[in-house]
């Protein structure tokens, strides 16, 4: 049993393809299971899925970009008419060579020519889409797709007839931390409530840039765990050694990335999670339960990040606070004032937990598994 896997290359993507291959294997240990995975070249990426025995296969992708520049145009053009082309035919050989029995895509750009090749080939098509609002290759690439599994209630675009909504699929292995092992593993003092703010890839020095102007006054109420993104873990380090005063730096805690085995660990200690609005991120609050604040994206294409976080906190789960209002004081004020109110916490956990969807990996596994049993069978 071959199942191809293809997407954009972001965590976005990575992680839920993760959830589902650990989930299949559970159901379907069998030697002759296989997985592979089609996309643009990305680091990160490859070194997730060797981990978990997918073996990646990458190809060019032609990306279409909505601000009109000359750049931008002449980036479109080189793309459309290069980029694009060449990455058709080496979908058509991958696929044709690999002979998968299912594509499995997660949207994208880099998913494109790979589901296009399937199709081709008359391979089974499945899609999913993490936000409510589809990107352009989804929208496009749905007219191919047997199934469409959906995040959240109310996605746009797709025909009802296709969806099923499952959520987005997480780790079943984030939900297994420890606030003992947290202690250890953050060198937390234990002495206050402890706060995690997770800068992702894209925004996240705007985050920490609000952080960083009143670290001190967090500090004096809070312990703080900040996943501050690979390239400004320098800059934001030098930063907060040169404001904090020696009696507090004891309880800032800045990392670049979080790995599985920490971020499990962050999320169980901490009362609050401060992130942007991608759909992974809403989905693991939610089935931990946790009072979370959210800054959407304001450059997410379709606007999809801040739908994804008025979605939640329509249902009580969260706080949204859009970019335009990310302002230093105001955002501690609001850390504050859920952190104060036990039954404020209270409620918004029972509302995560209500709109949380923790089983979407595995429904999502036992239907391409029944799916494939049958046809082969």
């Amino acid at each position: 049993m071959k199942i191809l896997f293809t997407g954009g290359g972001s965590g976005g993507h990575v992680f839920p393809i993760i959830a589902i291959t650990r989930e299949i294997k559970r159901i379907y240990p069998r030697e002759d299971l296989r997985f592979y995975y089609i996309g643009p070249r990305d680091e990160f990426a490859s070194i997730l899925f060797s981990q978990e025995e997918i073996k990646v296969k990458t190809i060019l992708a032609g990306k279409i970009r909505r601000y009109f520049t000359f750049q931008g145009l002449f980036l479109n053009f080189f793309d459309i008419f290069f980029k694009t082309p060449i990455s058709l035919i080496q979908a058509f050989l991958l696929v044709f060579f690999l002979a998968p029995d299912l594509i499995f895509s997660k949207g994208g750009y880099g998913s494109f020519s790979t589901v296009l090749a399937g199709w081709i080939f008359d391979v089974p098509i499945f899609l999913h889409e993490s936000d409510i609002s589809p990107g352009f290759a989804n929208r496009f690439l749905a007219r191919f797709a047997l199934e469409i599994f959906v995040s959240f209630p109310g996605t746009e675009y797709f025909p009802a007839k296709k969806m099923t909504l499952t959520g987005n699929p997480i780790r079943k292995e984030i939900m297994e931390g420890s606030e003992e092992e947290a202690k250890k593993v953050f060198n937390l003092s234990g002495e206050k409530p402890v706060i995690l703010i997770l800068g992702g890839s894209q925004g996240a020095q705007r985050i920490n840039d609000v952080i960083l102007e009143i670290l001190p006054e967090i500090l004096r109420d809070f312990e703080l765990i900040h996943q501050t993104g690979e390239k400004n873990f320098k800059e934001v380090e030098a930063e907060a050694k040169a404001v904090l005063p020696k009696e507090l730096k004891k309880y800032y805690h800045p990392l670049p990335f979080l790995k599985e085995i920490e971020v499990k660990h962050a999320y169980k200690i901490s009362g609050l999670i401060v992130s942007r609005a991608g759909s992974g991120t809403i989905f693991e609050i939610a089935a931990l339960g946790k009072p979370s604040i959210l800054i959407p994206l304001p450059e997410a294409a379709q606007d999809h990040q801040l739908k994804n976080a008025y979605c939640f906190a329509r249902e009580g789960g969260t706080v949204v606070i859009e970019e335009g209002n990310f302002t230093p004081h105001f955002f501690l004020e609001k850390a504050k004032y859920i952190l104060s109110y036990p039954e404020q916490q209270k409620e918004m956990c029972e509302k995560a937990r209500q709109f949380s969807r923790p089983r979407a990996a595995k429904i999502i596994a036992e239907y391409i598994v029944d799916y494939l049993t049958f046809k082969i069978i």
